[in-house]
């Protein structure tokens, strides 16, 4: 199918209407990755640059906040609640979008990654947590969040504040949003370019992102295929939460019909054995990006979501003609507590 004539101001007119802040350095880059493309040998590789959304060091959460933070503050709070691993990019990018507002940052984080080593709990994303003045609640792995989030909500309101909570990943159907105006701004960029793609990859965990773009795509220009590389190592319960979100994303946003579960394609087998721990292909993506463009994937998403791309390439799912965008969602930081990991 090709795109429908005028559907992309529709879907730019209804994302106008939800509440939204401006917290992104929009729109991020899209730039040709040539020396990694050639030494693949196709296909031709566009990278957007999902890593350059400014705030807190970028990162695709940033543009998720942009809509759950509007809500929050048409909700009057004064304080926002939300949880992540001991490294999660989203929880850095959310203090980040806190201080800016005034809001006061609490944050439950958990330790769900077997890995450490002295940089793990020091360095890297919850340095920035620290710097960018959250208050930390530190918990074992096995933790309910939505349960820890929840007692602490209520013992903050019990002191009078009005705190608004922030799920894993900002991945509801509001975060959704926007990777939705992410959509809209990749398409743009691409017909501009009068570049014609295959695939928008990247890498899938709490399934907002993919939510966003599949629902995104789905409306704009089905033709393209919006393919997440699992980092969870859990396919099963990933897929269906991205197809559960999507389904959401497409009735807020009141699109016609129904959102279509087949749109959601997740490829599994690079997470490794858990969710955080390396991998030799992981490690391999990280440093041969870094060496042929100059570019800094991270070790939990970025780059094993390469290591996916890389493994779809050399599997002959794209051909040498193709062209391919690879969204970078950021996570920089945190190559700082995996340096052992990358210097093995």
């Amino acid at each position: 199918m090709r795109p429908v004539a005028g559907l992309d101001e529709d879907v730019q007119d209804r994302l106008g209407a939800q509440p939204r802040l401006r917290l992104a350095h929009l729109p991020t880059p899209l730039e040709p990755l040539e020396r990694l493309s050639a030494e693949l040998g196709g296909p031709r590789i566009l990278v957007k640059r999902d890593d350059c959304t400014g705030l807190g060091l970028g990162g695709n959460k940033t543009r998720k906040l942009e809509f759950l933070l509007a809500e929050a503050e048409a909700q009057g709070a004064d304080t926002v609640i939300t949880t992540g691993g001991i490294q999660s990019n989203h929880v850095r990018q959310t203090a980040a979008a806190a201080a800016k507002l005034g809001m006061a940052c609490e944050l439950v984080l958990t330790r769900v990654v077997p890995w450490g080593g002295p940089d793990y709990e020091l360095s890297g994303n919850i340095q920035l947590d620290r710097l960018f003045g959250a208050k930390l609640h530190l918990h074992d792995g096995d933790t309910d969040r939505i349960a820890a989030m929840e007692s602490l909500a209520e013992s903050l309101r019990r002191s009078g504040r009005s705190p608004y909570l922030i799920p894993t990943g900002g991945s509801n159907a509001v975060g959704a949003l926007g990777y939705v105006a992410a959509a809209v701004e990749l398409a743009g960029q691409l017909g501009k370019a009068g570049e014609k793609v295959a695939a928008v990859v990247h890498a899938c965990s709490s399934g907002g992102t993919q939510a966003g773009l599949t629902a995104g795509f789905a409306a704009l220009n089905p033709d393209v295929r919006v393919v997440g590389i699992d980092v969870d190592a859990n396919p099963p319960a990933v897929a269906a939460e991205v197809r559960r979100l999507a389904g959401e994303v497409w009735s807020q946003l009141g699109l016609p019909g129904s959102f279509q579960d087949e749109k959601v394609l997740l490829q599994p087998g690079y997470a490794g054995a858990a969710y955080g721990l390396p991998t030799e292909e992981m490690r391999d993506a990280v440093l041969r990006t870094a060496r042929l463009e100059g570019l800094l994937l991270d070790p939990v998403y970025s780059g094993k979501a390469m290591a996916g791309l890389i493994g779809m390439i050399e599997a002959g799912d794209f051909g040498s003609d193709d062209t391919v965008v690879f969204l970078h969602t950021g996570g920089t930081p945190a190559l700082f507590p995996y340096r052992e990991a990358l210097e093995a």
